[in-house]
């Protein structure tokens, strides 16, 4: 990107040559990467790029953007370096704390909140979402269910740092309950819950090599891997979550679809539960478990 004497490094220039650079670097979406940091070393929206094509581009600017590309060619996924991401129409604060959301949790977050408000009107709900890594659940439920009362568990005291500040930038901070923990073991034996909602870890040891590697490389492998089988979190959750919901409370889960039978098998070997049918994403994966306390 150094400038030449016959050539002037306009903004659609660099888009066109960082797009194709990351290409080659293995990057599946070059030019939407090459645009989102650009905008972010301009200090500008993304479609504002649009109308600036033909702008010659500071040697300022194409010393920071230069660095930014260097470090997504290098496999540094582009919402660490932009330092966040959208989730369900909202802009949530990400770091390397806590996994990138991702558009397939959404399917858990509207599970729930249907669920949500289905309830009477106006009447208080409590909800725990076990293992908030960046917050996106609690909050979601927090922005768009009033009457809910929510208490958001980690065991990463970094990833409550990031839940915190997002909770504070969409201004539902004083309606969310942040607690350190492993699963439910650290709440006071009387907490009791409506409806316990999580995304836990549920990669197996041999999935997770699989995986790609910037994945690997920069999101948290704890937040990712529960085991050898992917359901060794989830088959602690279950027991703990039977004795925090009150009577006729709900449980869902996000899973990965190669867990769907035995997930299921799980809750069915407990005999206090009532399984409803699996929902599944517009692939037809099966992605959320939901169980109510008979």
């Amino acid at each position: 990107m150094s400038q030449s004497q016959s050539e002037t490094w306009t903004i659609g220039r660099l888009l066109t040559w960082t797009a194709d650079y990351l290409k080659q670097h293995g990057a599946a979406s070059p030019r939407l990467d090459a645009e989102v940091l650009l905008a972010m070393a301009a200090g500008c929206q993304r479609i504002d790029l649009y109308t600036r094509f033909d702008e010659p581009a500071p040697e300022t600017l194409r010393t920071s953007f230069r660095e930014l590309v260097r470090r997504r060619a290098e496999g540094m996924p582009v919402a660490y370096l932009v330092g966040r991401r959208e989730f369900y129409s909202l802009s949530f604060r990400v770091t390397p704390d806590v996994l990138i959301p991702r558009p397939e949790t959404e399917f858990l977050v509207v599970a729930l909140l249907d669920r949500l408000r289905a309830r009477q009107a106006g009447v208080a709900v409590s909800v725990a979402d076990v293992g908030t890594g960046s917050g996106i659940i609690a909050i979601c439920v927090a922005k768009y269910v009033p009457q809910a009362q929510v208490t958001a568990i980690d065991i990463s005291p970094q990833a409550l740092a990031v839940a915190r500040a997002n909770a504070e930038d969409l201004k539902v901070a004083e309606r969310i309950e942040l607690v350190e923990g492993d699963l439910l073991a650290g709440l006071p034996a009387e907490r009791r819950f409506d409806f316990i909602v999580s995304n836990p870890p549920y990669v197996s040891q041999s999935e997770y090599e699989g995986l790609a590697p910037d994945v690997k490389k920069f999101e948290p492998r704890g937040a990712l891997v529960a085991g050898p089988l992917g359901t060794e979190v989830i088959e602690r959750l279950i027991p703990e979550a039977r004795e925090r919901l009150t009577p006729g409370g709900m449980l869902l889960i996000e899973i990965s679809p190669m867990l769907e039978q035995p997930v299921r098998a799980l809750f069915e070997a407990g005999k206090c539960w009532h399984l409803e049918p699996t929902i599944k994403d517009l692939a037809g994966h099966a992605r959320v478990i939901v169980a109510r306390v008979l």
